[in-house]
C-alpha cells in the first residue's frame, strides 16, 4: 500500500513481550510501517533494539523526547506512535507527541494513577491528535457481533454483567527470578496501584462495557495479596453497580492455578443472554428466553456485519489475540485518514478512547478506594 502510515515506536525493545505484539499487529492489514524508534529505557539498548528489527539508524533514538521533537520536524516524520512502556511512562511519553499533534497508540491501562489519567485526557483534548487505546479484545469479531446485538435490542434491557479472568502465572513469587514481565507489573512504582486489577481487571471492566453499553456508577471491591511479600493485588473480587438497574460481578485473578487468559464475559437481559470466552473466540453461544441455546460461529449462520466487518480469515481457521489487535490499528488507521481531510470516522469504526482509558483507571481507583475501606461501596 503505497499509503501505508509512518509509525513510530516508544518502548517494545529486546526482552520486551507486547512491543512484538504491536508490530506484527500494525503490519497485519498492511496499513502502517514502522520508520522510527525510542525503543529501550537506555540509549545503547534502544539503538541496539532498533537495528534487530530494521529502523534505519538515523530514525533510533535514544530517548523519546528527541524523538518526538525530531519527528514532528521532519517532511516524512511520524504520523502517529506506539506506546508500549510499563504504565508509568504512559502519561508523559503520550504528552511529548500529543503536543506535537502526533497520534498516539497506546497499550492499556491508560496511566497507573488516576490524577494522570485526567491530565492526560486534557492534553488529549487540547492536541486534537487522535488517542488510541489498545484493549485489543474489543477487536475480537465475536465481540463485536454481541456488542451489535446487545444494541440491537436481542437481549432486551441489560440486568446482570459477569466478567472475569483468571490466569496462574503469579502463583508463585515469580518478580524474584528476574523475569522482566513479572517485575513491572508487581512494582507499584511502575504499575501504579492496581496490580491484577489493573493488568487484567481493566480488560475484563472494558469487555463489559464495551459489550453491554452500560456505564458503571458504583463498586465494592475486595482486593487481595495473596503471594507474601508482593506490594500489589494478585486477586481480585468486584461488585458493581451501573446506570440504571443493571448489576454485575467482576473476578481478576493472577493465582488461579488451571487458568491460562480465561477471560469470559456473560450478559443476561429480560429477553436472554450471551456467553463468550476469549479462548474459545470464534464462538458466542446465545439463549433467547425460554428456548434453546444456540451456537453462534465466525463467519457462520447467524454472524451478523459487525464481525463480518472485522474478521479476515474463513470461518473455521483460529481467529484471535493478534487480529484482535490488528483490528485496533486498523480502526485506528481509518481515523487518522479521515483525520487529514478534516473529518470524523465513518460511524461504524469503532475503537476505545482516551475517554475509555480514563474509565479504566477510575475503576482501579475506585477499586482500591473500596478495599482499603473494607469492601464499602464507593463511587466512580
Amino acid at each position: 500500500m503505497a499509503d501505508r502510515i509512518k509509525l513510530g515506536m516508544v518502548g517494545g525493545g529486546r526482552d520486551a513481550f507486547i512491543g512484538g505484539v504491536h508490530r506484527m499487529a500494525a503490519r497485519l492489514d498492511d496499513q502502517f510501517e514502522l520508520v522510527a524508534g525510542a525503543l529501550s529505557s537506555t540509549p545503547e539498548k534502544s539503538l541496539a533494539s532498533a537495528a534487530d528489527i530494521g529502523i534505519a539508524a538515523d530514525r533510533a533514538y535514544g530517548d523519546y523526547k528527541a524523538m518526538a521533537i525530531r519527528e514532528a520536524r521532519l517532511k516524512d516524520g511520524i504520523e502517529a506512535v506506539s506506546i508500549v512502556t510499563p504504565n508509568h511512562m504512559h502519561a508523559n511519553v503520550a504528552k511529548e507527541f500529543l503536543r506535537r499533534g502526533i497520534h498516539v497508540i497506546c497499550d492499556k491501562p491508560l496511566t497507573g494513577t488516576l490524577s494522570e489519567a485526567k491530565a492526560l485526557v486534557k492534553a488529549a483534548e487540547k492536541s486534537g491528535a487522535l488517542f488510541v487505546l489498545t484493549h485489543n479484545y474489543t477487536g475480537y469479531p465475536m465481540v463485536r457481533q454481541a456488542r451489535q446485538m446487545v444494541a440491537d435490542g436481542d437481549l432486551g434491557d441489560i440486568r446482570l454483567v459477569q466478567a472475569e479472568y483468571p490466569q496462574d502465572w503469579l502463583s508463585t513469587k515469580l518478580e524474584d527470578t528476574g523475569l522482566k514481565q513479572a517485575e513491572w507489573r508487581t512494582d507499584p512504582a511502575r504499575s501504579g496501584t492496581g496490580g491484577a486489577i489493573g493488568d487484567i481487571g481493566t480488560h475484563a471492566y472494558n469487555l463489559a462495557c464495551f459489550v453491554s453499553g452500560l456505564t458503571l456508577d458504583s463498586l465494592a471491591a475486595d482486593l487481595d495479596t495473596f503471594v507474601d511479600g508482593r506490594m500489589l493485588d494478585d486477586n481480585a473480587h468486584v461488585m458493581m453497580r451501573f446506570n440504571g438497574r443493571a448489576k454485575g460481578m467482576l473476578w481478576a485473578s493472577q493465582v488461579a492455578p488451571g487458568n491460562e487468559n480465561a477471560l469470559r464475559l456473560r450478559v443476561y437481559g429480560t429477553k436472554g443472554g450471551l456467553e463468550w470466552s476469549q479462548e474459545d473466540p470464534n464462538y458466542l453461544w446465545y439463549t433467547p428466553l425460554g428456548e434453546p441455546k444456540r451456537l453462534i460461529t465466525r463467519g457462520g449462520a447467524g454472524s451478523n456485519d459487525a464481525a463480518a466487518r472485522v474478521s479476515r480469515i474463513p470461518p473455521g481457521h483460529p481467529e484471535g489475540y493478534l487480529e484482535g489487535f490488528a483490528t485496533i490499528y486498523t480502526e485506528a488507521a481509518t481515523a487518522i485518514r479521515a483525520a487529514r481531510d478534516g473529518q470524523a470516522a465513518p460511524a461504524e469504526v469503532v475503537y476505545p478512547t482516551v475517554q475509555d482509558g480514563l474509565a479504566g483507571v477510575a475503576f482501579v481507583d475506585a477499586c482500591v478506594r473500596s478495599s482499603k475501606r473494607n469492601g464499602a461501596w464507593v463511587n466512580v
